[in-house]
């Protein structure tokens, strides 16, 4: 059965309705039965003329292969950091948000793509130079801006091509992705990345193919390399589904991985599943997700007990009532550094070192001398006002 979400292709063609921007791709090469092959992400999606891939919007045009919605961009939105989430990345500063159209993946419980929707925010987005956006973030005083909504791994030349204008104007750019791409993609993507917070949806190959319509081992490469290979600040984050990805030992063994593959200094953010309540009853059981209840409270507590008890030192929860582990505690004495509720920082006691006020360990991250203001506040922007 095919999950709610999943974008058809190879082998679809672009709709009228969908075209726009189309700037000539990278990564990608000729195959010898005359199709071309998409090379950005595990798929590698072979196309004859007109075909779009997986994600919707690499297409081949003749000979060439080319990204729909270069300078198109969607959902403009000043958050604060800590939505994305990211509670070692300047705390308390704004992002500026925006995602494209399409995915790669086709995630059971996500609400945000199928192909439907992907072509309504195609024909919503708005002409975004790379130069405007970085114009865009200076202007409302936003520290970074954030690659989010969807997955920066679908269109990187674009991703890239913002990252540098960004740097230009000394705003700082966050990837929020699957980390499910290919290794040249990896590098060049991540070479201009501040930070990044990838989904690492689960720890079970068998869970990767039937319920996220990908695989693991390219997500975990993506981690490794992140952790070890750049100076990308890196925060994980993994939603728990009640029945599908929150077994004791399946946490256990991906918590252990985390620690002895990443160090046990790399964030952890566990999040709350909750139904999507647009979904009619049809579509949830096509999805599998029929009678799966949000997650409840004791399950992401038992999460982070379990990620603590390998010995993670970050580890945080949100979403269903459990503002305590949003608290950043010092590694070396336990004092609370950073309080926060929901994405408001309360409290904020690091010196203008990065230390503990107490006993001068190191808290990992990227850190100020006082957090940002911007409090939780949400505020939709169109480019230019």
């Amino acid at each position: 059965m095919e999950p709610v979400g999943k974008l058809a292709g190879p082998g679809h063609r672009l709709p009228p309705a969908a075209a726009g921007t189309a700037e000539r791709a990278r990564w990608w090469h000729h195959v010898g039965d005359g199709r071309l092959q998409c090379d950005v992400c595990p798929h590698q999606c072979q196309l004859a003329d007109g075909e779009a891939g997986k994600c919707f919007v690499r297409v081949r045009q003749g000979e060439r292969i080319v990204l729909t919605t270069y300078g198109l961009a969607s959902g403009f939105c000043l958050d604060p950091i800590e939505k994305k989430p990211l509670y070692h990345f300047h705390p308390g500063t704004a992002v500026l948000s925006l995602g494209t159209a399409g995915c790669n993946l086709s995630c059971r419980p996500c609400r945000t793509w199928d192909e439907a929707v992907a072509k309504r925010v195609h024909r919503m987005a708005e002409e975004a130079s790379p130069r405007a956006i970085a114009a865009a973030a200076h202007q409302w005083q936003a520290t970074s801006v954030a690659f989010t909504y969807n997955d920066p791994a679908i269109y990187p030349e674009y991703a890239i091509d913002i990252a540098r204008a960004c740097h230009v104007q000394d705003v700082r750019t966050v990837a929020v992705t699957s980390g499910f791409m290919m290794p040249a993609v990896r590098r060049e993507l991540f070479g201009v990345m501040d930070a990044a917070n990838i989904d690492l949806k689960g720890f079970d190959e068998e869970f990767y193919q039937s319920f996220i319509g990908g695989s693991l081992r390219p997500v975990l490469d993506t981690l490794i390399y992140v952790r070890h290979r750049t100076s990308t600040w890196l925060e994980i984050t993994n939603l728990l589904v009640p029945g599908h990805n929150d077994a004791p030992d399946r946490l256990r063994a991906m918590c252990t991985w985390i620690h002895d593959e990443l160090g046990p200094d790399v964030p952890l953010h566990f999040s709350a599943y909750r139904p999507d309540p647009r979904m009619p009853e049809t579509g949830l059981a096509a999805s599998g997700l029929a009678g799966v209840p949000p997650t409840p409270p004791e399950a992401l507590l038992r999460a982070v007990d379990i990620a603590r008890e390998v010995g993670l030192r970050y580890v945080y929860s949100g979403g269903a009532g459990t503002p305590a582990t949003g608290t950043t505690y010092c590694h070396g004495c336990g004092a609370a550094l950073i309080e926060r509720e929901g994405h408001t920082v309360q409290r904020y006691r690091i010196t203008s070192q990065g230390r503990c006020p107490e006993c001068r360990a190191v808290l990992p991250g990227a850190f100020d001398d006082r957090p940002g203001d911007f409090g939780a506040r949400r505020i939709p922007i169109r480019l230019g006002n």
